[in-house]
């Protein structure tokens, strides 16, 4: 009696690989490697939205501007300066009974470049960043980093930047000190070991072969940047420049059951539901799926979802379902239901006193508020 009222009130946990069978086994690895293959394409925001986009059109989806009128069954999207992205499937219930919304971001923490960031100190070139997002300053050292993003000239010409990605292009780092030489920096609290103010990227060494100049090396990388992408120093001001790892993703374990990649918050969600988006036919309500911009650093911004331009997506739904009305917009959202989904931290058992410490603290700090 006792074992069977435990099986039907008490939560048991389970391995989640005990619950399929070999087929869906090969389904989950199949699925994982596709999904590998996506983050390797898109590591930054922009690159996320361009897959995204393409990967809309060959499903059956079409820009909403390209719409006079929508019916049930129509299949939209509408990218938000390349960065953010919306898509919907318009349902056979009435959008007045509400919208099925599932939400994620695309973007990650990383290092941007800032606006006039080329220097040269002591015979070496230097491209200056700020941090975006919460990152541990010390993992970003030492590792192989790529550069990605856009270059705007004085033209308006956009230029496309990656480089680091593929196996011959030369790779960047950010240096650290030596073990023997490191004994003050490593008397300092972890979070104050490396300062984000060097965080400086180094970027070449090689001086240009001019006596007369004196920033010799800056000068040759500028000169290999104007070689190849016909930029000055003075493009770079309006470039958005992004450093990633340039690490692949790739299966984790002998038994490859984890996923090892750089930008999993939240690209593991967002590829998720993209894809799910992708397979949905005939809805009942309209759903819609939300690629957002900028929530690492509080969702501001006219590509975060502190902007109006969701609201502008739903309204031209509205006008082009000819339904549109004032307030409508807003009896739409009051009824609509939606499913937030970002990433959580799965338990490590290597720094299990650490959470359970945390756990405590905010036990106590709950308990002190009541």
């Amino acid at each position: 009696m006792e074992e069977k009222l435990e099986d039907k009130l008490m939560n048991k946990k389970q391995n989640g690989w005990e619950t399929v069978n070999s087929e869906e086994k090969e389904k989950i690895f199949k699925f994982s490697e596709e999904y590998m293959s996506f983050l390797n394409s898109a590591k930054t925001e922009r690159e996320f939205i361009k897959m995204a986009r393409k990967l809309a059109d060959s499903n059956g989806f079409k820009d909403i501007m390209e719409f006079s009128t929508l019916k049930p069954g129509d299949k939209i999207y509408f990218v938000n300066r390349e960065k953010s992205m919306y898509l919907g499937i318009i349902g056979e219930e009435n959008i007045e009974n509400g919208l099925h919304i599932i939400g994620s971001h695309v973007d990650s923490p990383r290092l941007d470049l800032k606006p006039n960031p080329l220097y040269e100190d002591t015979g070496l070139a230097y491209f200056k960043t700020h941090y975006y997002g919460g990152i541990k300053k010390y993992q970003w050292t030492t590792i192989p980093l790529s550069i990605h993003g856009v270059i705007v000239k004085s033209s308006g010409e956009k230029i496309e930047v990656n480089i680091g990605e593929d196996e011959k292009d030369p790779i960047f780092t950010i240096t650290d000190l030596l073990p023997h030489l490191a004994q003050e920096q490593m008397e300092k609290k972890l979070k104050n070991g490396i300062d984000g103010e060097d965080l400086n990227l180094l970027i070449g060494s090689i001086p240009y072969n001019d006596t007369k100049i004196s920033e010799k090396v800056k000068l040759n990388i500028l000169n290999l940047l104007n070689e190849k992408y016909k930029i000055t120093e003075k493009d770079l001001t309006s470039a958005e420049l992004e450093l990633v790892p340039a690490f692949k993703a790739r299966s984790l374990g002998f038994d490859k059951s984890l996923v090892a990649a750089y930008g999993q918050d939240d690209k593991v969600c967002a590829y998720t539901s993209l894809t799910a988006m992708m397979a949905l036919e005939k809805v009942k309500n309209t759903a819609i799926c939300i690629l957002s911009d900028k929530e690492e650093i509080g969702s501001m911004g006219n590509t975060g979802m502190e902007s109006h331009m969701f609201d502008f997506f739903i309204s031209e739904i509205l006008n082009k379902l000819e339904i549109n009305r004032p307030n409508l917009l807003d009896k739409v959202f009051c009824f609509s239901k939606m499913l937030s989904s970002d990433v959580d931290a799965g338990f490590d058992p290597i720094y299990a006193r650490s959470i359970r410490q945390n756990k405590c603290r905010i036990y106590r700090t709950w308990n002190k508020s009541k």
